[in-house]
């Protein structure tokens, strides 16, 4: 499957444009490699821009729940395919909290 060339500058220009609108308004912790991950991984992964112009439609039209809700969901997948073990140390802090 062909794949969006995300190193394109305009294209890295738009999505710091929207990242700076959506931690202005709302999501201050947002990251430029969250904005990727939701192109790449949800956006992008079927139907693939076939212009500049449409991969700069696609990212200036990303809303901030969108981005939430695939974050959150990439959240429980990536929780679910990870050991306990990773998760010592929330563990340890639990208990000295007690």
């Amino acid at each position: 499957m062909q794949e969006f060339d995300i190193s394109n500058r305009q294209i890295q220009l738009t999505i710091v444009l929207k990242l700076n609108q959506l931690q202005r308004m709302q999501y201050p912790n947002l990251t430029y490699d969250n904005l990727v991950d939701v192109l790449v991984d949800w956006k992008w992964k079927r139907n693939v821009p076939t212009s500049l112009h449409e991969a700069v439609n696609d990212i200036l039209s990303l809303s901030a729940d969108t981005v939430i809700q695939f974050m959150s969901k990439q959240a429980i997948i990536d929780g679910y395919r990870s050991d306990l073990s990773e998760y010592n140390d929330l563990w340890m802090k639990g208990v000295q909290h007690e």
